[in-house]
């Protein structure tokens, strides 16, 4: 495996790989879990050669987030990818990878009004930021993303095909801890009472789906999600939505929405958490 921290660098090796190879990338901010693994281990099983890049960007954090809080394990990030079988590591610095003066940015027109979008300004506009740097520059013929951000892949699907880069996203299952949490670099950030209460978000969606057809409307699954949070103290709801998972739109009728999608957010402490299910 090679680790490279500068982009001439990297481009050097990327322009001798074979032409025609199969070319997977993992965007990865490092402090990596099962979860990644999972993404970087479908990679090689599924192409010639794979890339993982690590990078915190600074981009998709606002100025009240956590962005220096944010988990970074480095060196065991590289430990692990040697032995999942990455070819190359692209973790560049900051001043490589944005220069002093920035005069473009992202404008995503409504899949970003909602959800992650709402509660957090800008961090749709950085994702794609980042992203389309690293397709650039990684010049990949797939890449490979959790759905745990399920707004974010969305988002990412339609960017591929509305500038044309010549590569497929591939979403890939949300992995959970046994007790069904969302894994998630930040839950190490987490009390161990908080990290009981967590179990909020993946048990609410779970119950939800269990009953769905016992639900007429989704003011009355809103008023079973807050009906739940009672029991929830250190939880503090960010969003609850139930929404056409193709398109990110409201949904009028449960019954004639064939791609029916619950999303939720909420933060324990000053942790914030995200999950999504799949209701129909």
């Amino acid at each position: 495996m090679q680790v490279f921290t500068d982009i001439n660098g990297f481009r050097t090796k990327r322009i001798e790989l074979p032409h025609q190879a199969r070319i997977g990338l993992v965007p990865t901010m490092g402090a990596l879990h099962d979860g990644h693994a999972s993404l970087v281990k479908r990679a090689v099983s599924e192409n010639d050669f794979t890339i993982v890049s690590i990078f915190v960007n600074p981009t998709q954090f606002s100025p009240t987030e956590d962005l220096n809080r944010y988990p970074r394990s480095l060196e065991a990030d590289y430990q692990l990818l040697e032995k999942l079988g990455v070819d190359y590591v692209f973790s560049p610095l900051r001043e490589e990878v944005y220069p002093k003066t920035a005069y473009f940015h992202f404008e995503i027109n409504g899949l970003a009004d909602q959800l992650c979008g709402r509660s957090r300004p800008g961090h749709l506009n950085g994702v794609v930021q980042i992203v389309s740097i690293l397709f650039h520059i990684c010049q990949p013929s797939h890449a490979y993303f959790g759905l745990k951000d399920y707004q974010q892949c969305l988002i990412l699907q339609h960017l591929v095909r509305e500038l044309h880069f010549p590569l497929q996203v591939v979403p890939c299952p949300i992995v959970r801890e046994i007790d069904g949490l969302a894994m998630s670099s930040r839950n190490v950030f987490l009390s161990d009472e908080e990290r009981v209460q967590a179990l909020f978000l993946h048990q609410s969606l779970r119950a939800i789906k269990k009953e769905i057809d016992a639900f007429t409307s989704v003011s009355e699954i809103n008023d079973f999600v807050l009906q739940q949070l009672i029991h929830f103290p250190l939880v503090s709801l960010d969003y609850f939505e139930v929404l056409n998972g193709e398109n990110l739109e409201q949904v009028t009728d449960l019954t004639t929405t064939p791609h029916l999608h619950s999303f939720i957010a909420a933060y324990l402490g000053d942790t914030r958490l995200i999950d999504n299910m799949r209701l129909i």
